[in-house]
């Protein structure tokens, strides 16, 4: 075998990502609470980085620094259409850019002029600061529910074989698991185990642990459970007849759940003797219910809306302005007595090299922070143009509008439009609303007129709340009443966004007298 070797050229081109790039597109896509928690992060991380109180200036560079940030900044408008239509057919390339792109940190030890150095080869501290910063973890629902078992007074045989059945509770508090089985896997220190000691165990772990319902083997364990605990719950002493009322929704669990969840209310009445109105009492009980009372204990508070800007509307001009709701970020500069030292060459130089990353690094933020301002603004501005009669009449009046029309517009790549909408929202005369919602497709009503898909759903939902409920519209009915209305979609599209509203069958929505 010989081996040979050989000297090619070859000709080609290759995007280069720089990871500055990369952290812009991230800023413009944050919604302003996670910018905010990004700026405060920069502002304990970066010496040169400061909050200008009561000034509006925001810089101070030496000329390294602004030679570096034009460099930056010209580089981000040539590379950042190039960069969106890379991203877009390589989703990796981005994501492994940045994570080989980052640079190194540093922490002042408290002396001026004298800095030691942090990041990757100080590893432990750097995990120590990421434990201290991030939030405390909230405990799981096997952690909550082992709680409570811990305060139960029973055999220690029995809170053995309870803490085994509530660690094999699913998210919604329900035991999928059958207790022979169980019994089986049962750990050695507890065997022999049978299903009827853990049969007695799960009756303990129902009566005990709250919320009820917990510890249930399926719905109609779970609903029965929860009626027993009602029973004893002082908040429903005011329920007229309340023992009745309880007694006919046990009777309608029991042994009349299917009809139940079909609507099939006078079949129940025929079978069990009740009327309509008993019937319709005992579920307005079974409404206050739940089907997952786990979650409960582990359900996460939706994240509060703070709009990233507001729209007003100007009498005097008869049109809708917008302007961002930024007075929550602060007014970054640059720390101008590090902006000196960076040229003072009695300073060590290594510390000159620091305060220099630091300097570009924090009049990179600044530059991305006002970028993204300016580009979201262009972006709402033609939104209030594009979607007047939205503002005017309601979500029925919103018209498609693609996001290739405002990019070509606003003369920017398609995936910068789609990053500055991503989880904005507006502060509007007609409530809070997603910048995204203004972006949809749609179809040309009989009349000529364009509809977008998202005013077709409020159409629909329209005519739903304003049906009789004693004869509900069927989906092709509710075709024909929106085709009455000019707008033509097919039977299977009603059902689509009708399902997508989380709008029930015809079926289910008939109400009986």
């Amino acid at each position: 075998m010989r081996f040979d070797t050989s000297q090619n050229m070859k000709l080609g081109q290759q995007m280069k990502l720089a990871p500055r790039m990369i952290q812009s597109m991230e800023i413009l896509q944050m919604p302003l609470a996670d910018l905010a928690e990004r700026i405060e992060q920069e502002l304990e991380n970066n010496v040169a980085l400061e909050v200008a109180e009561g000034s509006d200036e925001s810089e101070v560079p030496g000329e390294e620094v602004e030679e570096s940030r034009q460099t930056d900044i010209r580089e981000g408008e040539e590379g950042f259409g190039r960069l969106e239509a890379f991203e877009e057919d390589h989703p990796d390339a981005a994501e492994n850019a940045y994570a080989g792109g980052g640079e190194r940190s540093w922490e002042h030890d408290g002396h001026a002029g004298s800095y030691s150095r942090g990041g990757l080869d100080a590893e432990g501290e750097a995990h120590l600061d990421a434990m201290a910063n991030a939030p405390a973890r909230s405990a799981s629902l096997t952690e909550q529910l082992l709680g409570q078992w811990g305060l139960v007074e029973v055999t220690p045989r029995v809170h053995a074989l309870g803490e085994l059945l509530v660690e094999k509770l699913d998210d919604d508090g329900y035991l999928r698991v059958e207790l022979e089985r169980i019994a089986s896997e049962a750990p050695e220190s507890l065997k022999p185990v049978t299903a009827e000691e853990l049969g007695k165990a799960l009756a303990a772990v129902q009566l005990f642990l709250e919320p009820p319902g917990v510890g249930a083997r399926n719905h109609r364990e779970c609903l029965l459970l929860q009626l027993d605990a009602l029973e004893e719950d002082e908040h429903w002493d005011d329920l007229d007849d309340k023992q009745g009322v309880l007694a006919a929704a046990r009777l309608l669990v029991e042994e009349h759940l299917d009809d139940l969840m079909n609507n099939r209310l006078p079949r129940i009445a025929e079978k069990s003797g009740l009327t309509l109105e008993e019937i319709s009492a005992a579920k307005a009980v079974l409404r206050r219910l739940s089907l997952a009372p786990a979650r409960r204990l582990v359900s996460d508070a939706p994240a509060p809306i703070v709009p990233d800007a507001i729209v007003e509307y100007d009498p005097e001009r008869d049109r809708y302005f917008a302007y961002l709701n930024d007075r929550r970020l602060p007014n970054l500069r640059i720390n101008r007595e590090y902006a000196l030292m960076v040229r003072d060459k009695q300073v060590e130089r290594k510390d000159r090299e620091f305060i220099k990353t630091n300097l570009g690094n924090a009049q990179w933020l600044i530059d991305a922070v006002r970028q993204r301002k300016e580009t979201l603004l262009r972006v709402i501005t033609v939104v209030l143009d594009a979607q007047r009669d939205f503002f005017d009449q309601g979500v029925q009046a919103l018209r498609p509008l693609p996001m290739t029309q405002v990019a070509d517009q606003l003369g920017i790549h398609v995936a910068t439009v789609s990053r500055a909408v991503a989880e904005k929202y507006l502060l509007t005369p007609r409530g809070v609303v997603p910048l995204r919602k203004f972006f949809t497709g749609g179809l040309q009503t009989d009349s000529g007129e364009d509809m977008s898909y998202e005013a077709v759903r409020a159409a629909l939902s329209e005519i739903v709340e304003g049906e009789d409920k004693l004869q509900p519209l069927s989906d092709d009915a509710l075709a024909e009443a929106l085709k009455a209305r000019g707008i033509e979609i097919a039977r299977r599209t009603v059902a689509k966004y009708r399902g997508q509203l989380g709008i029930p069958s015809a079926r289910l929505r008939k109400a009986f007298e």
